[in-house]
C-alpha cells in the first residue's frame, strides 16, 4: 500500500507535495461530469513527470494494432478515448521567472478533493530560483448543470516583491495520447480563432472525423475588484493564448478566472459548432463563477441525497466508499445513451476508456439503485442497439445464424481489444449481458424489457454457446475448449467452471424468456421469431440437451468445484506463504511462470456462486470460498469486492470487512501500484455492492427484497438507500438494530433477518437484532 492521503469523511486531502507522487495524485483528484473529465494537472506549467489528461465522453479513436503477426478475425484496431484539447492552461511567470513546481522550491502545498461539492482545490507557496515568492489558491470545476463547461478561479499573490506578472491563459491542442501504438497524433485543426479574452480551437479526429469545438475566455479581479485586461495573441498550430501583464505590489491578490467549454460533433452540427460554444461560454460567463459554482454544488446535494452510504466510527471505511461513489457518480450520469462506463473513466488512458463487461456485471446494480431504472435501463439498450455488431463479431470468427459474440472491448459495438487471449478465449463476457438482463428485471419488476429488447440479446446469445460447445465422446458430455475464465491468469483452458456454467444458465434463461414472451404477447413473439429466423422447437430442445448434458470439474475432499480442468496439477502453494516482497506477482513475475501458478488474479469461480448464489446451499459456498480465497491474489481491481461479498455471506465479517477496505480503498492506498495510469472506476461499483449486498445482505429472491444487515466490529452504525419497484427505501443497521423506511412509494413487504415485515411511509420498522 501507498497511503500518503489524509483520512477525511468528505475529503481527499495530500499535504506537501512529492514529485514522485504526481501522477498519482492526477488521478485520484480527476473530475469530471458524465460528458467531459479532467485528471489533476496543474494549470500553470509543470515540467516534472506527469500525465496531461483533458476526456470528452464518446470521442475515440481506432489506433492501429500493434502486433507482429496476425489472425483470422483479430480486431484491425484498439479503440482509444482521446486525450482532448488542455483546457486548463494558465502560464503565469514573474519578471520571467516560470512559475513551475518542477522547479520551484514549494511550501504549504494542499490539494484538496471535496466529494460532498465537486470542488478541487489546491494551493501553495513557491519561491523561484531568485528568491521571489507567491502565494497561490486555485478551485476548479467541471460543472454537473452546465455539462459542457468548467471553470478555474487562480488567486496569485506575490509575498516578499513588487513587480510584474505575466499571464498567459491558453488552449493547446496538440496534444497525444501517451498510450497511442505508433506515437500518432490523432487530432488535426479545423479552425481558430481570438479575439481579446475569449477564442477557441476546433480539431477533429482523424478517421472517425469526430469534431470538438474548445472555447475559453478569462476575467481578473485584483484585490477584489474588476480589472480591464489588455491582452496580446499567440496563435499556432491547435493552439491559442490571450496572455496579459498585471503590475502588484507586495501581498496584492490578482485572480484569474478562466471559462472554458467542450462542444462535441455528437451533440452538435459540425456547421453549428463554434457558434453554439461561442454562445454557451458567454452563458456561463454571464452567470458568474460563484453562481456557476453554486449551482454545481447543489446539484451534486441531490445526488448525494439517494446514493451517499453513511458509516460511524470508521473514518477509512467512510472515505472509500464516498469516493467510489463520487467517481461513478462523475463518470457516467445516464442521460445520453449512447455512452456507457470506461474502466478508468475519465482517469487515464489505459484500458482506452472503452466498454467491457463490467458495466453488466458490477455497474448495473449500482444505479439501479442510486439512479433509478430509466439510468439501468439505458445501459442495457446500450447494449441491444449494438446486436447487429455482436452477430458481426461471431461471424468474423466462424459462428452463424445469427449467433451473437459480445466483445470485450468496444466503443461501437465492434471488437477492438488487441490481446488474443481475451479477444478470441474470455467469451464469459457473453454471460454478463444476459445476467444483466436478468438482474434488471428482477430489481424493476419490468418483464416488458423482454419483449421490446431482451429476448433478441438472449436468443442470440444461446445461438453462440450452442455453437461454441463440442460433445466429448471420452467424457459423454458437453464441454467447452481452449477460454479463458475472469481470472486472467489462466489462458486457454478446457472447461472453465464459471464459463460452462454461465454458458447454460444463459441458454436456460433464453427459454425461459421465450417461453414468457410467447405467453404474454404474441404478437411480438411471432415478430421476433420470423425477424430472428428463431426455430423455437428445434433450437431450445438442442439448448436442453446441451444443459442436461454440460460437463463441470469437480474436486472431491474438500468437494469444490474446480476452475478448469488440470488446476489441481499446480502446484498448490498458498497466499499466504507468498513472500510479501514479490507482490503484486504481475509486476514481478513472468506471464509464463503466473501461468503455471496456482494464483488467481480474481474471483472466477466464486463469481458464478455470486451471480447464483440462490442454486447453491450454504455449505457449498462456503467451501468454495475457502477453497479459492487461499489462492487468490486479488489483482484485479473486481476481485475483492466479491470475496467480500460471499464472506459476509459464510459468516466471516472480518475477512469481509479487510476485503472491503481492500476495494474501497483500492485507489486511495494504491494496493496494486498502478493508480497513477488512472482509477478503477468499475471496481467501484463493486464496493458499493460489497456494501449493500455484503453486510446489508439485500437479496431478491423470488420477487421479494430480503435483507439480512450485518455490521463489522468497527462499525457503530451504517445506512444506504436501495430502489426497488417504484419505492425508495432506507435501510440503517447499528451494532444492535436495524430499522428499515419507505421514504417514498406503496407499502411493501420485505424479509429482514428471516422475517416478513410490512414497511409504509412515515412508519419506520426495526427490529432487535
Amino acid at each position: 500500500m501507498n497511503q500518503f492521503l489524509q483520512t477525511e469523511e468528505w475529503k481527499i486531502i495530500e499535504k506537501g507535495f512529492d514529485a514522485n507522487q504526481q501522477r498519482a495524485s492526477e488521478s485520484i483528484f480527476s473530475i469530471g461530469n458524465g460528458n467531459m473529465g479532467q485528471r489533476a494537472n496543474f494549470e500553470e506549467r509543470y515540467s516534472g513527470d506527469s500525465l496531461q489528461g483533458s476526456y470528452i465522453a464518446g470521442i475515440y479513436y481506432p489506433d492501429k494494432t500493434r502486433v507482429g503477426w496476425w489472425k483470422n478475425g483479430y480486431p484491425e484496431y484498439y479503440a482509444k478515448v482521446l486525450n482532448a484539447a488542455n483546457w486548463i492552461g494558465i502560464s503565469i511567470s514573474a519578471d520571467g521567472e516560470e512559475l513551475d513546481l518542477s522547479t520551484c522550491k514549494t511550501r504549504d502545498f494542499c490539494r484538496e478533493l471535496n466529494m460532498k461539492e465537486g470542488i478541487l482545490k489546491r494551493s501553495f507557496v513557491a519561491t523561484f530560483p531568485s528568491g521571489r515568492e507567491v502565494r497561490a489558491e486555485i478551485i476548479r470545476f467541471v460543472s454537473m448543470v452546465d455539462k459542457e463547461a468548467g471553470a478555474i478561479s487562480y488567486t496569485i499573490s506575490p509575498l516578499n516583491f513588487s513587480g510584474n506578472l505575466f499571464i498567459t491563459p491558453y488552449i493547446d491542442g496538440d496534444v497525444k495520447n501517451e498510450d497511442s501504438n505508433y506515437d500518432e497524433k490523432f487530432w488535426i485543426e479545423i479552425n481558430k480563432s481570438l479575439d481579446g479574452t475569449t477564442g477557441f480551437v476546433t480539431l477533429e479526429t482523424k478517421k472517425t472525423a469526430f469534431r470538438v469545438c474548445t472555447a475559453m475566455t478569462t476575467r481578473a479581479e485584483l484585490n477584489g475588484k474588476k480589472i480591464n485586461l489588455t491582452t496580446s495573441q499567440i496563435l499556432k498550430e491547435k493552439y491559442i493564448a490571450s496572455p496579459f501583464q498585471v503590475s502588484l505590489a507586495e501581498t496584492d491578490e490578482l485572480t484569474i478566472f478562466k471559462y472554458a467549454v467542450n462542444l462535441s460533433s455528437e451533440n452538435h452540427s459540425k456547421e453549428q459548432i463554434d457558434e453554439n460554444a461561442g454562445r454557451l461560454l458567454q452563458g456561463v460567463v454571464d452567470k458568474g463563477f460563484d453562481n456557476l459554482m453554486n449551482e454545481h454544488i447543489q446539484a451534486w446535494g441531490k445526488k448525494w441525497e439517494n446514493s451517499d452510504i453513511v458509516i460511524e466510527g470508521d473514518t477509512e471505511a467512510q472515505q472509500g466508499i464516498r469516493f467510489n461513489i463520487f467517481q461513478l457518480h462523475q463518470t457516467y450520469t445516464g442521460e445520453d445513451p449512447r455512452l456507457n462506463i470506461g474502466p478508468k473513466g475519465f482517469t487515464g488512458e489505459k484500458y482506452g476508456g472503452s466498454t467491457y463487461w463490467d458495466t453488466e456485471a458490477y455497474c448495473l446494480s449500482f444505479f439501479l439503485n442510486t439512479a433509478g431504472h430509466d439510468v439501468a435501463r439505458n445501459l442495457l439498450i446500450y447494449r441491444y442497439k449494438h446486436l447487429q455488431k455482436a452477430i458481426e463479431n461471431a461471424e468474423k470468427i466462424g459462428f452463424t445464424d445469427g449467433a451473437a459474440l459480445y466483445p470485450m472491448v468496444t466503443m461501437n459495438g465492434e471488437e477492438c481489444h488487441n490481446e488474443w487471449e481475451i479477444t478470441f478465449e474470455e467469451i464469459h463476457r457473453n454471460g454478463a449481458i444476459a445476467f444483466a438482463i436478468f438482474n434488471y428485471i428482477r430489481h424493476t419488476g419490468d418483464k416488458d424489457y423482454l419483449s421490446e429488447y431482451g429476448l433478441e440479446v438472449l436468443i442470440a446469445i444461446a445461438r453462440f454457446w450452442r455453437q461454441r460447445v463440442n460433445f466429448s465422446e471420452e467424457k459423454n458430455k458437453y464441454v467447452i475448449l481452449g477460454v479463458t475464465g475472469p481470472n486472467e491468469y489462466e489462458n486457454n483452458v478446457n472447461n472453465n467452471w464459471y464459463t460452462n456454467y454461465i454458458a447454460c444458465w444463459c441458454m436456460e434463461y433464453a427459454m425461459e424468456s421465450a417461453e414468457f414472451v410467447k405467453e404474454t404477447s404474441p404478437g411480438n413473439f411471432r415478430e421476433i421469431a420470423a425477424k430472428l429466423k428463431f426455430k423455437e422447437d428445434a433450437e431450445t430442445s438442442h439448448w436442453k440437451k446441451i444443459i442436461d448434458n454440460m460437463y463441470f470439474p469437480e474436486k472431491k475432499d474438500p468437494a469444490v468445484f474446480l476452475q478448469q480442468d488440470g488446476f489441481m496439477d499446480k502446484e498448490q502453494v498458498l497466499v499466504k506463504d507468498l513472500d510479501p516482497g514479490i507482490r503484486p506477482i504481475n509486476q514481478h513475475w513472468s506471464w509464463d511462470r503466473i501461468l503455471r501458478s496456482v494464483y488467481i488474479k480474481q474471483a472466477d469461480v466464486l463469481q458464478g456462486i455470486y451471480f447464483f448464489e440462490h442454486k447453491f446451499d450454504p455449505e457449498t459456498i462456503k467451501r468454495n470460498f475457502d477453497f479459492y480465497e487461499a489462492r487468490t491474489v486479488h489483482e484485479s481491481s473486481l476481485s475483492p469486492c466479491v470475496h467480500s461479498i460471499l464472506a459476509a455471506k459464510t459468516g466471516d465479517i472480518e475477512k469481509a470487512y479487510d476485503l472491503y477496505l481492500r476495494t474501497s480503498r483500492l485507489d486511495l492506498d494504491d494496493y496494486n501500484n498502478e493508480v497513477a495510469e488512472g482509477l478503477h472506476i468499475t471496481s467501484m461499483a463493486g464496493t458499493w455492492m460489497s456494501i449493500v449486498e455484503g453486510f446489508g445482505g439485500m437479496r431478491i429472491i423470488q420477487n421479494e427484497l430480503c435483507l439480512n444487515p450485518l455490521i463489522p466490529k468497527r462499525w457503530k452504525s451504517y445506512s444506504f438507500h436501495i430502489r426497488f419497484r417504484g419505492r425508495l427505501i432506507y435501510v440503517t443497521k447499528d451494532q444492535h438494530e436495524t430499522t428499515i423506511s419507505l421514504i417514498r412509494g406503496n407499502p411493501l413487504t420485505l424479509v429482514v433477518h428471516g422475517k416478513r415485515i410490512r414497511v409504509e411511509e412515515k412508519n419506520d420498522h426495526t427490529l432487535v437484532t
